[in-house]
Protein backbone atom coordinates (compact mmCIF):
# COMPACT_ATOMS: atom_id res chain seq x y z
CA UNK A 1 0.00 0.00 0.00
CA UNK A 2 1.01 3.70 -0.83
CA UNK A 3 1.31 6.09 2.11
CA UNK A 4 -0.32 8.96 1.85
CA UNK A 5 1.75 12.37 3.25
CA UNK A 6 0.74 15.87 3.46
CA UNK A 7 2.70 18.08 2.43
CA UNK A 8 2.53 22.01 3.51
CA UNK A 9 6.51 23.10 2.92
CA UNK A 10 6.28 22.67 -1.12
CA UNK A 11 4.38 24.30 -4.30
CA UNK A 12 3.33 21.91 -6.73
CA UNK A 13 4.47 22.99 -10.51
CA UNK A 14 2.62 22.96 -12.96
CA UNK A 15 4.17 20.53 -15.61
CA UNK A 16 3.64 22.05 -18.63
CA UNK A 17 4.70 25.80 -18.07
CA UNK A 18 7.20 25.12 -14.93
CA UNK A 19 5.43 28.00 -12.85
CA UNK A 20 4.74 27.67 -9.24
CA UNK A 21 1.29 26.69 -8.66
CA UNK A 22 -0.92 28.85 -6.01
CA UNK A 23 -4.02 27.84 -7.20
CA UNK A 24 -5.69 25.81 -9.62
CA UNK A 25 -8.68 26.63 -11.97
CA UNK A 26 -11.27 24.96 -12.64
CA UNK A 27 -14.14 24.56 -15.16
CA UNK A 28 -17.28 22.53 -14.71
CA UNK A 29 -19.41 20.49 -16.95
CA UNK A 30 -23.02 19.37 -16.58
CA UNK A 31 -24.20 16.84 -18.14
CA UNK A 32 -27.58 15.07 -17.86
CA UNK A 33 -26.78 12.30 -15.13
CA UNK A 34 -23.76 14.42 -13.13
CA UNK A 35 -21.14 16.78 -13.89
CA UNK A 36 -17.18 16.89 -14.19
CA UNK A 37 -14.57 19.00 -13.05
CA UNK A 38 -11.57 19.94 -15.79
CA UNK A 39 -8.89 21.22 -13.71
CA UNK A 40 -6.14 23.37 -15.27
CA UNK A 41 -3.02 25.80 -14.76
CA UNK A 42 -4.21 29.90 -14.45
CA UNK A 43 -1.27 30.68 -15.83
CA UNK A 44 -0.79 28.33 -19.30
CA UNK A 45 -4.52 27.28 -19.37
CA UNK A 46 -2.90 23.22 -19.62
CA UNK A 47 -5.69 20.78 -18.46
CA UNK A 48 -3.84 19.24 -15.36
CA UNK A 49 -6.17 16.29 -14.54
CA UNK A 50 -10.48 15.83 -14.79
CA UNK A 51 -12.60 14.77 -11.91
CA UNK A 52 -14.69 11.36 -12.07
CA UNK A 53 -18.47 11.58 -13.07
CA UNK A 54 -20.81 11.89 -9.83
CA UNK A 55 -24.80 11.08 -10.96
CA UNK A 56 -27.28 13.00 -9.56
CA UNK A 57 -27.27 10.89 -6.48
CA UNK A 58 -23.95 11.62 -5.88
CA UNK A 59 -24.21 15.40 -5.35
Amino acid sequence: MIQLVEKNDVTPICPHCNTQLTAIAFHELRAFLGRRYIYFCPNCQKVLGISHRKGFWMG
